[in-house]
């Protein structure tokens, strides 16, 4: 059996308060001082060796993988372990820890831990598979970022590991487990995801059709490393929404199949002056649902939304599909400027809430 000795946590690890239910929001300014004690690279348990004189290596805490070789499938199976010594992110004491990992240089594919609450010690235990040839593996790294989980704002990076030599540390076993020191992490932002979709605009009807195909590598926005997404899209002029239309909701996924096509009614005469705005949104039946992130398509929009919206009229009848990266609402401009001398008048359709 693999790692039966993750069953006996180290007896230094601090343990939850079971009194605390609530959640303090407010974020700490402890930074990443924790000495490493144990030398970069082996697979001694912290504690079991120190170093030698001198000041110990600043650090953001201890991240523990075992890796092995699926010779017939061509797999990499990555086994992360446990963290130990992660940094407080939470005026409570504790983080809320997730690890992501990708296998470099491909940064479109990646795994993603279950969040563990309220520790500083989490046990993942979990088990990833990436499809590699065997002669690939020693120009291949792998990069785990290890995050703290955040409900209503964006997450924190805690720090980050990045581990080459892949042949040689799978080699060793999948009882040996690898420690490697975490690097505090140097600006990188936790990234919401990808949505798929395509545009159909037929002149002669006045329809408009745009066809949710999927998302992907979406945010998790639940504790248990998910989300229950679904996909909004608004149809908006002069900075009013016109009109709204919603895919079915997906649960426990953050990579999100639809192929749903949402249908609005736009006339040719104005199809120049309106925009689309997709929201990718967390459904939540007991609170508000939020929103994960959105993108715009449309002659005014920016870069690859307005190029989306020009392939689409400049191809009558053909849908165009096109992948949007998400933004955070605050970082898009969803109003369309302009003055309304300019633009033909749109019946305003009645919207219900949200």
């Amino acid at each position: 059996m693999w790692w039966g000795w993750l069953a006996a946590p180290p007896s230094s690890s601090p343990t939850t308060n079971p009194t605390k239910t609530r959640r303090t929001w407010a974020k700490s300014n402890r930074n990443c001082t924790g000495p490493a004690t144990a030398k970069p690279g082996d697979t001694k348990e912290p504690g079991e060796g120190g170093g030698k004189g001198g000041t110990p290596p600043q650090n953001c805490g201890r991240l523990s993988v075992a890796l092995r070789y699926a010779y017939g499938s061509q797999q990499l199976v990555v086994r992360i372990l446990r963290a130990l010594d992660l940094p407080a992110k939470d005026a409570n004491g504790f983080s809320d820890p997730y690890v992501k990992i990708y296998l470099l240089p491909d940064r479109k594919k990646k795994f993603q831990t279950k969040v563990h609450r309220k520790t500083l010690n989490p046990v993942f235990d979990e088990t990833f598979s990436f499809g590699v040839p065997f002669g690939e593996l020693p120009a291949r790294r792998l990069h785990f970022s290890v995050y703290d989980f955040d409900r209503f704002s964006r997450h924190d990076l805690i720090g980050q590991v990045v581990l080459d030599n892949l042949l040689e540390a799978a080699e060793r076993g999948p009882d040996v487990p690898i420690w490697r020191d975490i690097v505090e992490g140097s600006g990188e932002k936790a990234d919401l995801g990808e949505v798929n979709f395509s545009l159909c605009y037929l002149p002669t009807a006045g329809r408009l059709t745009v066809t949710v195909i999927r998302a992907s590598n979406l945010r998790a926005m639940d504790l248990t490393g998910y989300s229950d997404p679904y996909v909004k899209a608004s149809l908006m002029a002069e900075g009013r929404r016109l009109k709204k239309r919603k895919t079915s909701i997906k649960k426990n996924t953050l990579n999100p199949s639809y192929n749903e096509a949402l249908v609005f009614d736009v006339p040719h005469e104005s199809v120049h002056h309106v925009s689309l705005t997709i929201a990718v949104v967390d459904y939540d039946c007991i609170g508000h649902n939020e929103v994960i992130g959105l993108c715009r398509v449309g002659s005014d929009a920016e870069g690859p939304g307005r190029e989306h919206w020009a392939q689409m009229l400049a191809n009558p009848r053909k849908p165009i599909e096109h992948w949007h990266t998400l933004v955070e609402e605050k970082a898009l401009g969803l109003a369309a400027k302009g003055s309304a001398r300019d633009k033909p008048s749109v019946v305003v359709e009645p919207v219900g809430p949200d």
